[in-house]
């Protein structure tokens, strides 16, 4: 199964106010396994106006800094190509939908959900396994036992890759459920149509800087644990 942890930074938290999206990023996960580090989008965007001063404190992305990235109309193809059917797992869904929804609607391009398989909301699956408690991702990650130190400010690719091994340990002892499940089991022509009806994935790469960037935050991870982090032995995968 091919997943999409994604996450986005905004100019404020009211669509209704318009703000909006400044930064996007998705990581992808195959039946549970991170992919390496240059499978992924990530994107800063100009978002045509001044960031509200308490989102401008969460995220640290000032005015200067984005206005010479791509408005969300020049990265729209690109990001809809890279999550398209994929199972897309966010941490407080609505929120992030709002905004996406939003994006899209100014496209004419529909909603987000019409472009994906599915969305997860691992807030709503936090608070069913933790009732009562604090779920955002600083508590989960705590819960979890997850370095987050590298977290100084909220970044879209960093809450990712959070998010990614938070929602490894909301899911833990799932995938043993799913061993023996094909959906196109017995069904060669629904396999057939299912294949030719699949978009050719467009991989975005990474630049040079986003690699270093994320190389050091790996590092960081390497040195908390005292050795290898999970992201790397995951990577090491191949996938």
């Amino acid at each position: 199964m091919r997943q999409i942890i994604l996450d986005t930074e905004t100019t404020g938290l009211r669509v209704d106010d318009g703000n909006r999206i400044l930064e996007i990023a998705a990581v992808e996960m195959i039946d549970r396994r991170l992919s390496s580090p240059d499978r992924h989008f990530h994107c800063y965007i100009n978002p045509g106006r001044d960031s509200e001063e308490g989102a401008l404190n969460v995220h640290g992305l000032t005015t200067e800094f984005l206005s010479d990235k791509p408005k969300f109309a020049q990265i729209a193809d690109e990001f809809l190509d890279f999550v398209a059917g994929a199972e897309v797992i966010i941490h407080n869904a609505p929120f992030d939908l709002a905004f996406l929804n939003m994006e899209m609607a100014k496209l004419g391009r529909g909603k987000f959900q019409e472009h994906v398989g599915n969305v997860i909301d691992t807030l709503a699956m936090a608070k069913d396994q933790r009732p009562g408690k604090r779920n955002n991702l600083d508590a989960l990650c705590d819960f979890f036992d997850i370095d987050r130190s590298n977290r100084t400010l909220h970044g879209a690719l960093i809450d990712c890759e959070l998010l990614s091994e938070v929602y490894l340990g909301l899911t833990r002892g799932q995938d043993s459920l799913m061993i023996d499940f094909d959906p196109y089991a017995g069904n060669d022509a629904a396999l057939a149509f299912a294949k030719s009806n699949r978009k050719p994935l467009r991989v975005v790469s990474a630049t040079a800087a986003e690699l270093a960037e994320h190389e050091a935050y790996l590092a960081a991870l390497d040195k908390s644990v005292k050795g290898e982090c999970l992201w790397r032995q995951m990577g090491k995968s191949g996938l």
